[in-house]
């Protein structure tokens, strides 16, 4: 693993002992990885983010060098351990804040529920269970959600396979395979092969029903998202396009984003100079 100038610590958060990395000075933001990844999907961005930001990146619960309880993964719960990282353990009242893949839906609870603590949000290459539409899934189209929420057979499946099954994801959702090489799988796969890691990693996708129901009853109660808010979706490979943009209008009143050329699913991963470039130009932006 290549060496970045990150500090690493850990934290017991309620039920989960949670390891997370930060760099730099300034304000707060925090940056929410998805799978079959962890926080190093971040490698590539936060050198420059943190010469603007104090950048934050954790390990979701059940995921890296973060503890693998039995329950708890709805996204609702997993925006909770944030929270308390940030606001009780860190001390931090508001943030900016950017969730790919799963960490976009536990970004975007985080937000729901605590409205004053995020100033600005950004989602990369994930839409919002809830929203009102079956775009989670594509109407099937990514197999694996499906194949992921059925009990106990995917980790009896691939429990010792991992390198070829989490590998396929890494080929085939890149637009640039490229970006993903071999010592970074290898940083993947030393915490994916872990006990309880392919459990934890299929719980996202089981709590999915809960989530959309957590959503909506929230998007109800309390209305859309009234901050600022970024939503940006890869153009190639397996890469959402403008389904992101689409989802956020569903949920958010202020939505600004697009897409991300020569790009498949792995955004920062992919073009991180590009990613860096839009996410500065949308948190340093003024007026809110």
């Amino acid at each position: 693993m290549a060496e970045l100038d990150v500090t690493h610590y850990y934290a017991a958060v309620g039920d989960v002992l949670m390891h997370y990395v930060t760099a730099g000075t300034g304000e707060p933001l925090v940056l929410l990885h998805g799978w079959p990844e962890t926080w190093y999907e971040w490698r590539r961005v936060i050198g420059p983010l943190s010469k603007r930001f104090h950048v934050i990146a954790p390990d979701l619960r059940g995921l890296g060098d973060t503890g693998r309880p039995d329950d708890g993964y709805d996204k609702r719960t997993i925006s909770e351990d944030i929270f308390k990282l940030v606001h009780d353990h860190l001390g931090i009242q508001r943030i900016c804040l950017v969730g790919h893949d799963w960490g976009g839906p536990v970004a975007f609870s985080y937000a729901a529920a605590h409205r004053d603590a995020v100033r600005r949000l950004a989602l990369l290459d994930v839409t919002v269970p809830g929203d009102g539409t079956e775009s989670l899934s594509q109407g099937g189209r990514r197999w694996h959600h499906g194949f992921h929420r059925t009990a106990d057979l995917p980790e009896a499946l691939i429990q010792g396979r991992e390198e070829v099954y989490l590998g396929w994801f890494y080929q085939n959702f890149s637009h640039r395979p490229e970006a993903i090489d071999e010592a970074t799988v290898a940083e993947y796969l030393r915490t994916y092969t872990k006990p309880g890691a392919l459990r934890a990693g299929f719980s996202y996708y089981r709590a999915i029903p809960q989530d959309i129901a957590d959503n909506r009853g929230m998007l109800e109660r309390d209305g859309k998202l009234t901050m600022p808010v970024l939503g940006l979706g890869g153009n190639r490979a397996w890469g959402r396009k403008m389904e992101v943009v689409e989802s956020l209008n569903r949920v958010a009143t202020d939505v600004h984003g697009g897409q991300i050329s020569e790009c498949g699913h792995f955004i920062p991963e992919e073009r991180p100079d590009e990613t860096v470039k839009t996410l500065l130009a949308f948190f340093t932006e003024e007026g809110d």
